[in-house]
């Protein structure tokens, strides 16, 4: 096995440009979090951008998250950590269920300490996860769904307060990009209170139709790396800092990729698209 790039089933080890260790899948060859490594992207998108911190200080019910895409675990312990950061200042229980159809990139990342620091303070806890598929901890809880997520999603899970969706690309991974998939994570997001928000990295108009298709209200996330925008899906629109509006849907209008992920675009679903209540503001 070589030293520099050790690999485990599909997966490999590489060093990214600025020095961030990551995951390569040898098969299609995509990198995750490839642009600013992979603990910054978390912090950015799934800790910062949510008000994670903020949410955890507010007193209630668990609040929950569930992590579609455990990957090497980095957005899962990125929770975790700012969980644990907060000491007594949290007031609320954090609940994570991750899952994972193949658990050789969190096994390659956890050997490599040097070149993910980050997950070595939960070492002890992703072993765990991996063992049992469950980790307990005061106020903590991180369970692991482990198979194919399509089936998984709808089992008797509690309600997502958060959803970290970062499975591989469309291209990649086009099966977990569907309206099917997507409305079944829909089905399983809180309704009451703030609702519910998915975040996800793609920015891709195919995911944002296949979003609004599986009944989100859809909006801009922040900017990571290359990226200059990500996406969050809500069940409440009046939680989207950046809504989309009309000159997104005049845009999609004259777009050559209109249609939602794995399925052409017909009248009837262009119909759906036009009729969202997205669009209708005040």
């Amino acid at each position: 096995m070589d030293s520099q790039n050790p690999r485990d089933g599909d997966f490999e080890l590489v060093t990214l440009r600025n020095g961030s260790r990551a995951v390569r899948h040898l098969g299609h060859g995509e990198v995750m979090h490839p642009s600013v490594g992979p603990w910054q992207e978390a912090l950015r998108l799934y800790v910062d951008q949510p008000r994670l911190a903020e949410r955890l200080r507010t007193p209630g019910e668990p609040l929950v998250i569930h992590d579609v895409g455990l990957g090497a675990a980095t957005n899962a312990v990125a929770a975790l950590t700012c969980a644990r950061e907060l000491g007594a200042e949290r007031r609320r229980a954090l609940e994570l269920v991750s899952f994972e159809v193949d658990l050789a990139p969190l096994r390659l990342a956890l050997a490599d300490a040097a070149g993910f620091p980050f997950l070595q303070p939960f070492r002890e806890a992703a072993e765990a996860l991996m063992r049992d598929g469950v980790w307990e901890a005061e106020g903590l809880r991180w369970r692991l769904h482990l198979g194919d997520a399509q089936g998984l999603i709808d089992a008797g899970l509690p309600r997502a307060d958060l959803v970290f969706f970062d499975p591989f690309s469309p291209a990649s991974n086009p099966e977990m990009w569907t309206t099917r998939v997507l409305s079944q994570v829909r089905a399983c997001c809180r309704e009451e209170g703030e609702g519910a928000q998915l975040l996800t990295y793609s920015a891709a108009t195919p995911t944002r139709v296949t979003l609004l298709l599986a009944g989100f209200y859809v909006g801009a996330g922040v900017s990571t790396g290359t990226k200059g925008e990500t996406t969050v899906g809500a069940t409440r629109r009046e939680t989207l800092a950046l809504p989309l509006g009309e000159r997104w849907l005049e845009r999609w209008r004259r777009s050559s990729s209109r249609a939602p992920h794995g399925e052409p675009l017909t009248p009837e679903l262009e119909a759906r698209v036009l009729a969202h209540p997205q669009w209708r503001v005040g």
